[in-house]
C-alpha cells in the first residue's frame, strides 16, 4: 500500500526514520537483546535517552541551565490545571488570552484555582482573529497565551510585553518557527503535532520561577519542583513516547535545526495558502494577518462541488483533511514532518475541481 498524504491535525505525521528506528528499538533496543517496551526506565539505556531528551530542547531552543526541561503524562490539558497550581499565589491573579477552544480550555481549569482576568477574546467571532488591543500589567502572577489554535487556523505573529511571567502552550506549533524562547517562563506542548506521538508532554520552565504560591503541602505529582528533583521520572515516565521524541528532535537538530523547519513551513503554507486565494472555490475561516502556518483550516464555498472534491482528495491518497466537529469545513496540517510535495498534490486536487 502506497503511503499516504497525512494531513491530520494530531496524532499526526512523523519522519519515516523515525518510524523505522522506533520499530527497531521496539524488537531490541541498543542490542541488549530486550525491546525499548520491557526494559526499566532507571536502566542506564533509557537514562541516557531521557538525559539527551531533555538536552536537545534547550539546545534547539538555545536556553541556558536556568532552564529545565521535563517529559510528563497527561497531556496538554494537565497543564491547564498545573500551570496554576504552581503559579497562582494565594489570593493573586493570572491573565489568559481567549484564542480557541484549548485556550478556554486553560481559562475553565485556572479558574478552580483562582483568579483569572481574560484580557483578551476573539470567542465572540468564532476565533477567526488573534486579539491585539490587550495590556498584561505587574497586577498579574503570570499571562498565558495559546501560540497556534489548531481548530481555527489562527497563530500568534508576535508575543506582547508583559510585565509579568510569559507562559505559552506551544503544543501545535513547537520547533517550527524560530522564537526567542528565552522570552518565555514557562512553556508546555503535547507531542503529539511536531515532536512525537501521543503520549508525553513538553514543560520548559525557568526554575527561578517556582515555589512563590504561598500554597503549603502541595500534592507531589502536580509539583513541578518534585519532577524537577527527580530529573523527569518522578513516576514511571511513558518511555517510549519519549525516545520517539528523542528521534524527532534528532531528526530536526541534523535537517537544519528550526531555521530550515520554519523556512520550509512557510513555502508549505504559501503554496496553499495562494491557491485557496486565487480558487473562488475555497476561503479560509480565519482573517489573513493571523493566519497559521502549521494548521489551515478551509471552506469550500460552492456545496455542489464538496461530493466531487472529498472524492478527489480521497483518490489521490490524501489522509486527515476533514475539519474540526466544532468547525467544519477543512483542515490541512502542514507539521514539520509532512513535504511539499504533499501540499502540491493538495493544490493540484483543489485545481482540478471545476
Amino acid at each position: 500500500m502506497s503511503k499516504k498524504h497525512n494531513f491530520s491535525a494530531g496524532p499526526c505525521i512523523l519522519p519515516q526514520e523515525v518510524f523505522e528506528k522506533s520499530a527497531e528499538a521496539i524488537l531490541d533496543f541498543n542490542g541488549i537483546g530486550l525491546s525499548l517496551l520491557e526494559i526499566s526506565h532507571r536502566s542506564k539505556d533509557f537514562v541516557a535517552v531521557m538525559d539527551e531528551a531533555r538536552a536537545i530542547v534547550k539546545r534547539l531552543m538555545n536556553l541556558g541551565d536556568d532552564y529545565e526541561v521535563l517529559y510528563l503524562g497527561g497531556g496538554a490539558s494537565l497543564q491547564f490545571a498545573m500551570v496554576p497550581y504552581n503559579l497562582l499565589k494565594t489570593g493573586g491573579k493570572a491573565a489568559y488570552l481567549d484564542t480557541g477552544t484549548w485556550a478556554a480550555g486553560a481559562v475553565k481549569e485556572a479558574k478552580k484555582l483562582g483568579t483569572v482576568d481574560v484580557v483578551g477574546s476573539s470567542k465572540e467571532k468564532n476565533y477567526s482573529f488573534i486579539p491585539k488591543d490587550y495590556t498584561v500589567g505587574s497586577e498579574y502572577d503570570y499571562f498565558h497565551c495559546t501560540s497556534n489554535n489548531t481548530i481555527y487556523g489562527t497563530q500568534m505573529k508576535s508575543f506582547p510585553e508583559a510585565d509579568t511571567l510569559m507562559v505559552c502552550d506551544m503544543s501545535s506549533d513547537i520547533f517550527s518557527r524560530q522564537l526567542d524562547f528565552s522570552k518565555f517562563d514557562l512553556i508546555y506542548a503535547g507531542a503529539q503535532k511536531n515532536m512525537g506521538p501521543a503520549g508525553v508532554t513538553l514543560v520548559v520552565i525557568k526554575k527561578e520561577i517556582l515555589g512563590k504560591t504561598g500554597r503549603e503541602n502541595m500534592l507531589s505529582i502536580l509539583d513541578y519542583s518534585q519532577h524537577i528533583a527527580k530529573e523527569s521520572m518522578y513516576n514511571t515516565p511513558p518511555v517510549f513516547p519519549v525516545y520517539a521524541s528523542l528521534l524527532t528532535l534528532q531528526y530536526l537538530e541534523k535537517n537544519g535545526g528550526i531555521a530550515a523547519a520554519e523556512a520550509r513551513n512557510e513555502a508549505k503554507a504559501k503554496l496553499l495558502y495562494d491557491e485557496i486565494d486565487s480558487n473562488p472555490l475555497f476561503e479560509t475561516f480565519c482573517v489573513k494577518e493571523d493566519r497559521s502556518l502549521m494548521n489551515v483550516s478551509f471552506n469550500i464555498t460552492d456545496e455542489s462541488k464538496k461530493e466531487a472534491f472529498d472524492a478527489a482528495w480521497k483518490a489521490a491518497g490524501i489522509s486527515g483533511l476533514n475539519g474540526h466537529r466544532s468547525l467544519g469545513g477543512y483542515r490541512a496540517s502542514l507539521y514539520n514532518a509532512l513535504p511539499i510535495e504533499s501540499v502540491q498534490v493538495l493544490v493540484d486536487v483543489m485545481k482540478s475541481i471545476k
